[in-house]
């Protein structure tokens, strides 16, 4: 394009600001070319440059004697003893399954498997957190299930057919994510120390090598999409949303981690957000070089692409090599003999510049570092954290507890999840030793006396009462479930899903978020190696709630895990924790309140991160010394919803419980207050008296017994139930809600 012809309309459909456009004037001294403009306006985009969030990311404590590789990579690594090491993330692909449910969640997964190979590990396991609008809302629900059948397939597809097991996660239904729903997916692989691969453009006349599937029109602008909120215009996106193929991901997985033990390559990169142009320039800038490449040279499977068409493209399953000059033959033939194209595309240079050519012709010619480290850097105002809800609601007061109890088994977010991860394999290469359902998946590592178990937590309802206090009990929660299972938690990485942080109530529910995060893990020493930052979750001026997604790991000694289900009749039930004591307003946010009186009013229970840090010690030596036979932590629902799940093992086996508490009986069964853990002994006065070491409160509150729950509050019975009437409506809610007709 000649100068002149890049008007403000087109830097507007760029989503690029006057200011920001004035800046590439300075930064190149001259118009840009429209493929330099599009090359820009992606790795300037919200999705690619964190413009809006860097400032505050800094924030996040990120090292420890873990870690090996923290944020600044495609993965954050950990050492995990005896010379192995873990690469774990977490991403997002919410805007684009919201347009095309099953190739957008299909492409998460699969662009997250990317980041965990480019770095040279082996991928084992993978997680998702899924959040949708109501199945039940008569205007939405029907649009509701079909993202939430379309996303599920979407994961089960592509990690079925990749070959690597999704051993986990949360799904989750409010009204807030009806318009734009969210889909975070976490992977993790494992590898040697030596194996380790950065994403690097080292060594000046070493060649770039192309490798993976041919480019296509699919995806083009797709970080740019996932950096704007949601229009009436969105649902005619379809091409922004790229197209998997899990079975060339194999393929592709193969044939990298064989060439890299060549000894040939020097760096790779996956094209994941931005395609060609965000490996080039990522590369380049880590190394402090150039990349020179001629789109000629690109495998192509459509005719008559532009050179703007192939920088943008996010098509899947593409990665990018820098291999040591003479021997690209050794490379080339690796890709070869897995049927996959692999072609030289361009050479590493001194000069710094990210050159574009095609058939010699230059279209672009930028510093890297303008596009990776110097993209535009703000510090947005930040006022008040939006609060929709009040702080007081209607008076909490039940007529039929035990009818209460129904209700919450059958809802949304309590019930049965049976229905989503049957669709998975999580036993697929036989290392799953714990799996969806559990209070944290477990992984063996092969060869090793070592497993890893991992979980993702997220809470939107704390967080929209309050950002920083939320997302701190997300963490503790997301460390006491590794700890429930006897792992210590050692490192974090985030999700953080917000509305548009240009208004500046949004923008100081993000900050406020970082910074509780920020506090919590430097707290209990869970380092945050990397992450994801997802913003404009908007649909028509209408923000999601602030939903930050952690997941964090842990390690813990090989061994079949201690159930979560009572395992048989005549135990001692004891509370870890206590009962605790909350006051009014925390049942505000509670699962009991939204589904009794569908509203969200109060503020989150009150945490105390230094006694939570006592309970999960705790319960860490009393698995590790096999002093318990179940456990399971007391989260959404609370006191009465951690009995009931516990009971629908495959005995029935139920609990008679016996309280002895001043609180309100609504209160005493499911308020949520966290650092609680419910489990069951042979050897109760040895459990009570671990807590007491620990300073821990601990109360035995009952014992196991089939078929029944039954809880007493002194002499009161406040629920009568049989485990069969529980656990029926709890197992099939999900397939109820997705296959009876709405009724308005």
């Amino acid at each position: 394009m000649s100068v002149g012809q890049i008007t403000p309309d087109i830097v507007a459909a760029h989503q690029l600001s006057p200011a920001e456009y004035l800046k590439i004037l300075s930064l190149l001294g001259r118009e840009p070319s429209l493929t330099e403009l599009g090359i820009f306006s992606v790795m300037w985009s919200e999705h690619c440059s964190y413009k809006s969030t860097r400032v505050h990311l800094k924030k996040l404590p990120t090292e420890s004697a873990h870690v090996l590789q923290g944020p600044g990579e495609n993965a954050g690594i950990i050492d995990i003893g005896d010379g192995i090491a873990i690469a774990f993330k977490i991403e997002s692909h919410n805007h684009p399954s919201f347009i095309e449910p099953f190739q957008g969640a299909a492409t998460g997964v699969g662009g997250i498997l990317r980041d965990i190979f480019t770095m040279g590990a082996r991928p084992i396991a993978v997680m998702d957190s899924i959040r949708f609008g109501r199945l039940d809302d008569p205007e939405t629900g029907a649009r509701n299930r079909r993202i939430l059948e379309g996303v599920v397939s979407g994961i089960a597809h592509y990690g079925n057919c990749f070959g690597v097991p999704t051993v986990g996660g949360e799904c989750v239904f409010e009204k807030s994510y009806e318009g734009n729903p969210l889909v975070n997916v976490f992977a993790l692989g494992v590898f040697k120390h030596n194996e380790v691969f950065y994403g690097k453009a080292t060594g000046v006349g070493n060649p770039v090598i192309y490798v993976g599937a041919k480019t296509g029109r699919d995806g083009i602008h797709g970080a740019s999409m996932a950096s704007a909120e949601f229009t009436e215009e969105s649902k005619q996106k379809r091409p922004n949303v790229q197209v998997g193929d899990p079975f060339m991901e194999k393929l592709l997985l193969e044939a990298c981690l064989e060439a890299m033990q060549t000894g040939a390559i020097v760096g790779i990169q996956d094209m994941g957000a931005a395609g060609l142009t965000s490996s080039t320039c990522e590369m380049g800038s880590r190394a402090g070089t150039g990349v020179e490449i001629d789109l000629a040279q690109v495998p192509q499977r459509e005719t008559g692409m532009t050179p703007y068409e192939m920088m943008l493209s996010e098509s899947q399953e593409r990665m990018l090599l820098v291999a040591a000059k003479g021997r690209e033959p050794e490379v080339l033939s690796v890709f070869k003999k897995w049927g996959l194209d692999a072609t030289q595309i361009g050479v590493v240079t001194n000069d710094g510049m990210l050159r574009v050519k095609h058939h010699g012709v230059v279209f672009a010619e930028i510093p890297n570092r303008a596009l990776a480290d110097e993209a535009p850097k703000y510090n947005r105002p930040f006022a008040k954290p939006l609060r929709t809800a009040p702080l007081a609601g209607p008076t909490v007061k039940s007529n039929d507890l035990t009818a209460d109890l129904k209700a919450l088994l059958s809802s949304g977010d309590l019930c049965s999840k049976r229905w989503i991860w049957e669709q998975y394999d999580y036993q697929v290469r036989t290392n799953t030793l714990a799996g969806p359902g559990a209070e944290a998946a477990i992984v063996r590592i092969k060869g090793t006396n070592t497993s890893v178990a991992m979980a993702l937590d997220g809470n939107g309802r704390y967080c929209a009462l309050d950002p920083r206090e939320g997302t701190k009990l997300i963490v503790a929660e997301c460390c006491r479930n590794l700890s429930t299972v006897g792992a210590l938690p050692i490192a974090t990485t985030n999700n953080l899903n917000f509305g548009n942080p240009e208004r500046p109530e949004i923008m100081a529910q993000i900050v406020e978020s970082i910074e509780g995060l920020a506090e919590a893990c430097k707290f209990f020493e869970v380092p945050v190696t990397g992450g994801n930052v997802s913003l404009y979750n908007e649909t028509l001026g209408t923000a999601i709630v602030p939903t930050p997604v952690v997941g964090i790991v842990g390690t813990m000694p090989t061994e079949l895990p201690v159930p979560l289900r009572f395992p048989s009749a005549g135990l001692a039930v004891v509370l870890l924790g206590g009962l605790g004591a909350p006051e009014l307003d925390e049942m505000g946010g509670t699962q009991y309140i939204k589904v009794i009186q569908d509203l969200l009013w109060g503020v989150p229970p009150k945490l105390d991160m230094a006694y939570e840090k006592r309970v999960q010690t705790t319960i860490r030596e009393l698995v590790r010394a096999k002093a318990i036979t179940s456990t399971h932590d007391l989260g959404d629902g609370g006191l009465a919803v951690a009995l009931a799940e516990c009971s629908f093992g495959p005995e029935n086996i139920g609990a008679d419980i016996r309280l002895d508490s001043d609180l309100a009986h609504e209160m005493l069964l499911f308020h949520e207050g966290p650092s609680r853990i419910l489990v069951t002994t042979e050897d109760p006065e040895n459990v009570l008296a671990a807590a007491q070491r620990n300073s821990v409160h601990a109360v035995a509150i009952g014992v196991t017994l089939k078929a029944r729950v039954t809880i007493r509050n002194r002499s009161e019975i406040l629920v009568d139930s049989e485990v069969e009437d529980l656990k029926g409506l709890w197992a099939h809610a999900l397939e109820h809600l997705l296959h009876s007709p709405v009724l308005v």
